[in-house]
């Protein structure tokens, strides 16, 4: 079953790590990975300066699950920390995938960041660590395996 599927990330350091597992499933044979949709226009975001609230609910809208793909410095981004809060209060799909060691082409890999789901529990104390499932994109083979974590989550949240 195809997904939509918002992508939660910091921008400025990892957008050619994220590139690269966002693009992932593009470049196969067709048919050959689950097919996901990703929703998010990053590019248009950054450039409405006020209006990052309102997009993000735009973006989330229509989404059964949010990635949240976590390098070295988005532990405290605050948008990134809105999007998880907003994610959970819809009831969608959440899952974290650790991309420090993705190789960006100009600046290889990086150092291991903190999992931003830390930040967040449930009302009965259920940390989100612990709810949702983490996953490291080269370790875990996050090239052919994106496409089933996003399906687990999905159904995970009875979506």
């Amino acid at each position: 079953m195809a997904r939509k599927v918002f992508f939660s990330f910091h921008y400025e350091r990892d957008v050619r790590r994220i590139q690269q597992v966002r693009q992932s499933w593009v470049i196969r044979e067709h048919g050959a990975a689950p097919p996901f949709y990703d929703k998010a226009e990053f590019e248009d975001a950054k450039a409405r300066v006020g209006g990052i609230e309102k997009w993000i609910e735009a973006q989330l809208s229509g989404c059964s699950v949010t990635a949240v793909l976590f390098g070295r410095e988005t532990y405290d981004r605050p948008w990134v920390k809105h999007e998880i809060k907003r994610s959970y209060q819809l009831r969608m799909g959440i899952l974290a995938i650790d991309i420090h060691s993705v190789r960006d082409p100009l600046t290889g890999t990086d150092q291991q960041g903190r999992n931003p789901l830390e930040h967040w529990s449930t009302p009965d104390g259920t940390s989100f660590t612990s709810k949702y499932r983490t996953y490291d994109w080269v370790r875990d083979d996050g090239y052919n395996n994106i496409g089933a974590w996003i399906e687990r989550a999905a159904r995970d949240v009875g979506r």
